[in-house]
């Protein structure tokens, strides 16, 4: 009921207030009531604060291989949404690849092309093909703005009959942090919140075109996330899950690569 409700405000939201999201590459239409200047605005501002608390690494190997798979990847964004009409989608993106001691195998991107890789991802990595699959992926969570949906869904319920246009003016506080609730922020740390399956299923398709553009094998993905999987732990059982389980994502991957090696070009 509660999932069949949030479907329905969907689409009267979507209809009502013109504020429905077209994903520029898979065509899914999302609620996004939030301007994207807003949210790139509030990127920038934790970005910062977190990079002020959780210093990058300069310099050295892996960094360089941070910066230099990311502008890839990022140029190859900027290229195949160029080609299909929808620039304008990442208009305002301005670019930061950073690295940081943390030994979480983590990274993620913020609106605006805020990324921030933790060394700890690198050992399950192995090489810039595999670095390429986690960055594909989480600039595919900011291109498809997952971000601004989860927020404008948390809108809807939170602030109940107020327009965005006041919700922004008179509850600025309340605003932000709904914000910071979706991205995990805290005084020292930040960290992406886990987005749901369909946003995680979406964001490996997508990520595996970007990768193929910026000329790395998409088959790197699929070894990824095998290492991902080798790698253990106690995961929570699909359904009770915001994540796809390790089969399924797989599965998933090696059905979307015919479509992404058409765009792979070995460089």
């Amino acid at each position: 009921m509660k999932k069949l409700f949030l479907v329905s405000t969907v689409i009267v939201a979507c209809s009502i207030l013109s504020a429905c999201f077209t994903n520029p590459i898979t065509g899914r239409k999302s609620l996004n009531v939030v301007p994207e200047s807003e949210m790139r605005s509030m990127a920038t501002t934790e970005y910062s604060s977190f990079l002020a608390s959780n210093k990058p690494v300069q310099g050295g190997a892996e960094s360089g291989m941070v910066t230099r798979v990311g502008n890839r990847l990022a140029t190859a964004t900027q290229q195949y949404l160029a080609s299909v009409g929808k620039a304008d989608a990442i208009s305002g993106y301005q670019w930061q690849f950073n690295l940081v001691n943390n030994p979480e195998p983590n990274a993620w991107c913020m609106p605006g092309g805020k990324v921030v890789v933790y060394s700890g991802i690198l050992p399950l990595t192995q090489t810039e093909g595999g670095l390429a699959a986690v960055l594909g992926h989480e600039i595919a969570h900011a291109v498809s703005r997952h971000g601004n949906e989860r927020m404008s869904q948390q809108l809807a319920q939170q602030v109940g009959g107020l327009v965005l246009s006041e919700a922004l003016s008179q509850k600025p506080e309340q605003t932000k942090q709904i914000y910071n609730g979706i991205y995990g922020i805290g005084s020292n740390y930040l960290f992406i919140l886990p987005y749901s399956r369909s946003h995680e299923s979406e964001a490996d398709e997508i990520g595996l075109i970007i990768m193929a553009m910026a000329g790395y094998n998409p088959d790197e993905a699929v070894s990824f996330w095998q290492r991902m999987a080798a790698k253990g732990g106690a995961k929570p059982a699909e359904w009770a899950s915001t994540h796809p389980s390790d089969a399924t994502r797989i599965k998933n991957i090696q059905k979307n690569l015919p479509k992404a090696k058409q765009y792979y070009k070995p460089q």
